[in-house]
């Protein structure tokens, strides 16, 4: 509705993780560092921490893009809630095999080869895992056991474990005293500051093709973070209506009138 109104060449608050809107705030930019540095230096487990609609899951999709192809494999698990089996043929078939063995003896026996066999022709080989907070303790134990892989001179396999807090919670336990040893590169994203926070709604907009309307008011945005908390995807949520606020009456600024409408609307659907 308001997108021609306002001249944009597509919607600015999409909530899907697309890496073109990605804004690197300063965490996000330490974010991407921490994760290239890990993988680059073979540190073998990674793991970054954020918030529900921080922008894991964009900040990923930024990170794969920028891994060159001809010397990355990678492997990336959206939906980790699989059994210790389950997850080594899903690993496998993201690294495009596809002739699996049944037994999880075999798989990781296999595994060991698939991946032995690109190391020797000179590839690095990454896993992912999003929402690594669902995965059950002895897939997570599995996933420490592949981190045994590994030649004389390096781990065969770099895995990233990335999660909402409950994560770090569950790599506190008892249980993954091992897998938590192992952790050598960590970091936790924190929600946008009301600065970062207009600067992401600008940048949002520019590359939604704004030329300068409609004008989000110093009030507005106050408004938008305060409510947001600065979570990215509450901060599109809370936008995406404020605009259409502002549409219905033919405005060219988003006022704190249409923020509030906007929150309003929110708790209303939430509540």
């Amino acid at each position: 509705m308001y997108q021609s109104y306002y001249g944009f060449t597509e919607m600015p608050f999409h909530i899907t993780p697309d890496p073109k809107f990605l804004y690197l705030s300063q965490t996000h930019q330490e974010a991407l560092q921490h994760l290239k540095y890990g993988v680059v230096e073979k540190k073998g487990f990674i793991v970054l921490i954020g918030e529900v609609g921080c922008g894991k899951t964009t900040l990923c999709r930024r990170f794969l893009n920028e891994l060159n192809p001809a010397h990355y494999d990678t492997a990336l698990i959206l939906n980790p809630r699989l059994t210790e089996t389950q997850m080594l043929k899903c690993i496998l078939v993201e690294l495009g095999e596809h002739k699996l063995a049944r037994s999880r003896n075999d798989l990781v026996a296999q595994m060991n080869e698939v991946l032995l066999k690109r190391i020797e022709a000179g590839h690095e080989i990454v896993l992912i895992i999003d929402e690594a907070q669902n995965l059950t303790f002895d897939a997570l134990e599995q996933v420490r056991l592949l981190s045994n892989l590994e030649t004389d001179k390096q781990k065969l396999l770099q895995i990233v474990l990335m999660g909402q807090p409950e994560l770090k919670g569950k790599l506190s336990s008892e249980e993954l005293r091992q897998l938590r040893q192992r952790i050598l590169v960590h970091y936790e994203l924190r929600p946008f500051t009301r600065d970062e926070m207009a600067h992401y709604v600008h940048h949002r907009l520019t590359l939604a093709g704004s030329q300068g309307r409609p004008r989000f008011t110093p009030w507005a945005l106050r408004h938008i973070h305060r409510h947001s908390r600065g979570i990215p995807r509450m901060i599109n949520h809370l936008c995406d209506k404020a605009l259409l606020s502002a549409y219905i009456r033919d405005a060219e600024e988003v006022t704190y009138w249409d923020a509030r409408r906007a929150s309003k609307d929110f708790e209303s659907l939430t509540d």
